[in-house]
């Protein structure tokens, strides 16, 4: 993250993402050294696992081929002018929560052969950082109130996505992709409307806005 955060121009949508990712990632590592987490072995295999989705979209995007859908919007509208970082930021959130989340859990449960409730105190803890750091990240990307006010249409488009609700679904999707893991087909068919819906919340959240 710290080389893409250095190679990727400032105003890219990525590395707009890439900048509130090494946010959060710096501080839930700070929380596992700490002993914040019940198993730490657990947690810290979920986080890299986790990672390993956003970055296997960055380099699928990198290498001219089509990354998961929920990523696509980011990685195509990553320069439009009418998009505010607030917005790339949110949509990274939304792509790498809603989707990549819920695969990661099982990524980690196969790993650790393990059940998705022997992760769920360890998830919770994770969205609790992700929690407390959504409002600084709101404020620090936010324009200030001279230039905003409450019928802007960024306020309500932000106003429309809850990092709380998307976490929520993201456990739910991978309690219910572990139930099925013995059905090849459902298994994928349930994956592919899991990442086509994710990618349409990205895609609305990335609307060019005037001004």
């Amino acid at each position: 993250m710290r080389a893409l955060d250095a190679a990727l121009p400032a105003g890219d949508g990525v590395a707009v993402f890439n900048g509130v990712y090494l946010t959060v990632t710096e501080a839930v590592a700070r929380r596992l050294g700490d002993g914040a987490f019940r198993d730490p072995a657990a947690a810290g295999e979920l986080d890299v696992r986790f990672a390993r989705r956003y970055f296997a979209a960055v380099d699928a995007a990198a290498a001219g081929l089509r990354p998961p859908a929920c990523w696509r919007p980011l990685f195509q509208l990553r320069r439009h002018p009418g998009v505010h970082p607030l917005q790339f930021a949110l949509a990274g959130i939304n792509a790498h929560i809603g989707h990549d989340l819920a695969l990661a859990v099982l990524d980690t449960c196969r790993a650790l052969r393990c059940e998705p409730a022997a992760l769920e105190g360890d998830f919770d803890r994770v969205g609790g950082v992700l929690t407390s750091l959504e409002e600084r990240i709101r404020e620090q990307l936010m324009p200030g109130p001279d230039l905003l006010d409450i019928a802007d249409p960024l306020t309500h488009l932000i106003g429309s996505w809850s990092l709380d609700k998307a976490r929520d679904g993201a456990w739910v999707a991978a309690r219910a992709l572990w139930s099925v893991r013995r059905l090849p087909e459902v298994t994928e068919e349930f994956t592919e409307r899991l990442d086509a819906g994710v990618g349409l919340v990205g895609r609305m959240l990335l609307t060019p806005l005037p001004g």
